[in-house]
């Protein structure tokens, strides 16, 4: 059978006009209806667009949703396990293959509701996603990575107070880029945000990013709406400077950047300060149900990967009983 690209540049014929058409109005109740971002309906516009490809070249019989049974599925599914990448000779991830399937399936049901006779979304089955390693900073580590910046100008201000804000309310990356000065309240601590699926959550600031916030804003000298603003190239003179605004990419780069002056010996990301967030609440007593509400997870067992480097039950255990902890 030949391999599937989510890059194919390979000619197909015209896609069916009726399939065209389902996956243009599902993405349109994704804007009006289930007021999605941008950015995911981008993607399900990526996915689904490989999707149609595939079925053209492929399925070239399949002229409409209903026609889409559990075996075009399973070809679909083999295609893209047996992808392999042009550039890298690597297979598609599994997290990379669920994104396909998941759009799908987002497909399927929205058509199911409006009556269609389709498969039914849950037969696209996803499989099993590979277990990851809960990555986190100890309290040694993250004292060391926070104080790493240089304090003594604008930059290094801005600098530990980015990281003291993402330790302090473990928002995702995107969340803190997107942070404009006004957003920001010192006085009573805590702030709107919205996240995935455009969820309205609180967060709250500690006392030591109140500090350094206040410190930086201090500061700075400008006007900028942003609330992180970028130090090179040239300055934004529309109003409010939409422009300085540092991107996701280069606060990467910024918390990678103090990862090593820090001599850390391990790779840490943005997120990682989110799951030490999460970390840190939970081995200090706070509830399970709390630090979901804080993260914005629409799942509490989202939230429960945290619980076996957190329970003090378990540690406690690990300590009385295991024989390498005996004299």
């Amino acid at each position: 059978m030949p391999t599937v690209s989510p890059t194919s540049t390979t000619q197909a014929p015209p896609v069916a006009p009726a399939l065209v058409e389902r996956v243009r109005r599902f993405l349109e109740a994704c804007e009006v209806d289930r007021n999605l971002s941008q950015l995911t309906i981008r993607q399900y516009d990526h996915y689904l667009n490989h999707l149609l490809t595939w079925l053209e070249r492929e399925q070239p019989d399949v002229r409409d949703l209903p026609q889409v049974t559990t075996e075009v599925v399973r070809q679909y599914k083999l295609g893209l396990a047996r992808h392999v990448n042009e550039h890298t000779g690597r297979p598609l991830s599994r997290a990379t293959q669920t994104y396909f399937l998941v759009a799908l399936r987002s497909l399927l049901r929205y058509w199911a509701l409006q009556g269609l006779e389709v498969l039914a979304p849950d037969r696209v089955e996803l499989g099993k996603a590979p277990s990851r390693s809960l990555k986190f900073l100890d309290g040694d580590q993250l004292r060391r990575l926070l104080d790493a910046p240089d304090i003594n100008d604008l930059r290094g201000l801005r600098d530990r107070a980015l990281m003291e804000t993402f330790f302090s309310t473990g928002l995702r990356l995107s969340e803190l880029a997107r942070l404009d000065r006004d957003h920001i309240n010192l006085r009573t601590r805590e702030f709107g945000v919205i996240g995935k699926g455009r969820k309205p959550r609180i967060v709250f600031l500690s006392d030591a990013a109140a500090n350094w916030l206040g410190r930086y804003l201090d500061a700075r000298p400008d006007r900028w709406k942003p609330l992180f603003i970028r130090m090179k190239g040239k300055p934004d003179m529309a109003p409010g400077g939409p422009g300085m605004r540092m991107s996701t990419r280069s606060i990467e780069r910024l918390v990678g950047k103090y990862v090593r002056l820090a001599g850390l010996g391990v790779k840490a990301t943005p997120h990682t300060l989110r799951h030490s967030f999460a970390t840190d609440l939970l081995s200090n007593g706070a509830d399970l149900r709390a630090v979901q509400e804080m993260l914005g997870h629409a799942n509490l067992n989202t939230t429960q990967i945290y619980t076996h480097v957190t329970n003090p039950q378990l540690r406690a255990a690990h300590r009385k009983f295991h024989s390498g902890n005996r004299e």
